[in-house]
């Protein structure tokens, strides 16, 4: 009998109808909502005189237009002012759990639900936000929505989906010195190109993988989107059970033994077959960093920005007007460029062990005068985490600047922008024009090649570092 993968099982087991030659109706075991994506499809339900069907699945949070500093005072900015205000209204009139400012339990969305035991194994998981692969890391099928699927799951639990097909990529080997789990990644990205995983759910497994707590999963999973992938997961194991046991919204007793037994089941059978396999080395992999303006324009820190001879055809002039917009030239090392901003944070990096890892770097050390720096916890578990351990006062020592949780500079949303011209190396997912800000330039790195950026003042080589 051939086998299922991971993704097959949770797929089809949540498959309510099929339409022949078209999409399934899929049920939806968690929804998530945020400010953003929300505000038409609660006016959908209005118009059409219904209420949530299961209000109970559905749980809203602040984040992406939240301000990072005095969140205990009106919000100054009207646009996100409104957007906050809708959400808050939005929650409380059809009866959904909320975590706005200044609740012990907000945060960045993708954040907040696996620190509180929202997003179990099994799972299907869907979010007005394309970073809800995320979740993917406990073993779930979760992605991103738009709009109107918004309001498809708010009125019936449901929504419509074609099934994607299926990538596996089998990470092995140990990890060289200082190169993480985002480095990892967008050494993934740099070879799978934007588009290389489109129509695709990506399994991730291999020894690399098992090696990796669950806040590094997560960095990966997080980033199968700018691939161009659906969504991206990693079968639960022991690591997935430790992190789960005890959070507020697990099962607890009987119901989370259970609950171990049947996530013990969800993983690929030895016999599973994938459309599409790829095997990765991690021990080649280096600390990576980006040059361009899209995820896949990555490269080792100390390598070189391709020639123009190497870029195809098709995509010179788009690598020109890159290299224009981004103020570099082909073939040069970025190792040793000033930068004028670093942000530690996001739905990618804005974990305690980001933050902790940054510290360790940082300890004793000072930022660059050149350099404006901004700490962004994820949220407000993590805010206080940083403060029960000391790293806000390593921090603060250093010259950071700590902030309040949010989305805060991984996007223009907010007051947290980076002025145009200037360099940031940021530890978010992506660097798009204007993404940080209109005319801002992003080079997307992990926690230690930002620390050390930060250290230097220019792009630098952690492994340099003693």
């Amino acid at each position: 009998m051939k086998g299922l993968t991971l993704f097959d099982k949770i797929w089809d087991a949540h498959t309510v109808t099929s339409i022949e030659d078209g999409p399934v109706q899929l049920y939806i075991d968690r929804h998530y909502c945020h400010e953003v994506t929300s505000p038409q499809a609660f006016n959908g339900l209005r118009n059409r005189k219904i209420k949530v069907f299961r209000p109970q699945r559905t749980f809203c949070t602040a984040d992406h237009n939240t301000p990072t500093i005095d969140q205990d005072k009106q919000v100054k900015d009207e646009v996100s002012r409104f957007q906050l205000d809708t959400l808050k209204k939005n929650a409380e009139e059809f009866g959904l759990t909320y975590f706005g400012l200044g609740h012990e339990k907000n945060g960045i969305v993708h954040v907040v639900g696996p620190e509180n035991g929202l997003s179990l194994p099994g799972m299907t998981i869907v979010c007005g936000d394309s970073h809800t692969s995320t979740h993917g890391a406990f073993g779930c099928v979760a992605f991103g929505i738009g709009t109107s699927e918004v309001e498809m799951t708010l009125a019936s639990q449901c929504i419509l989906q074609p099934k994607p097909l299926k990538m596996r990529i089998t990470v092995d080997g140990k990890a060289a010195k200082m190169v993480a789990a985002k480095d990892i990644i967008l050494y993934i990205i740099s070879k799978l190109g934007t588009g290389g995983a489109t129509g695709y759910f990506i399994e991730y497994a291999g020894e690399t993988i098992r090696n990796m707590s669950m806040e590094e999963r997560m960095t990966v999973c997080n980033m199968s989107i700018e691939a161009g992938a659906r969504g991206g997961m990693i079968a639960p194991d022991e690591k997935t059970f430790e992190y789960l046991k005890g959070r507020e919204y697990a099962p607890a007793g009987k119901d989370w033994d259970n609950a171990v037994e049947r996530w013990k089941t969800l993983k690929s059978d030895e016999n599973a077959s994938f459309d599409k396999e790829i095997v990765i080395d991690a021990g080649i992999v280096e600390p990576m960093i980006t040059y361009g303006t899209n995820p896949g324009a990555g490269m080792s820190i100390n390598g070189n920005i391709p020639e123009l001879a190497e870029i195809e055809d098709t995509s010179k002039t788009s690598f020109n007007k890159m290299m224009e917009y981004m103020g570099f030239v082909p073939g040069e090392k970025l190792i040793g460029k000033p930068i004028d901003y670093v942000f530690l944070g996001s739905c990618t990096n804005g974990r305690i062990e980001d933050f902790r890892t940054f510290a360790a770097f940082v300890k004793g050390r000072k930022k660059a005068q050149n350099v404006t720096a901004w700490i962004v916890p994820g949220s407000k578990k993590v805010e206080k985490v940083m403060q029960e351990e000391g790293l806000i006062e390593i921090f603060n020592s250093a010259g950071f600047e700590v902030r309040q949780p949010g989305c805060s500079a991984c996007l223009a949303m907010n007051d947290d922008k980076i002025p145009a011209g200037k360099y940031a190396v940021s530890t978010s997912n992506r660097n798009f024009e204007g993404r940080q800000g209109p005319g801002s330039r992003t080079l997307l790195a992990g926690p230690l090649v930002a620390a050390a950026a930060a250290i230097t003042g220019k792009v630098a080589d952690p492994r340099e570092f003693k």
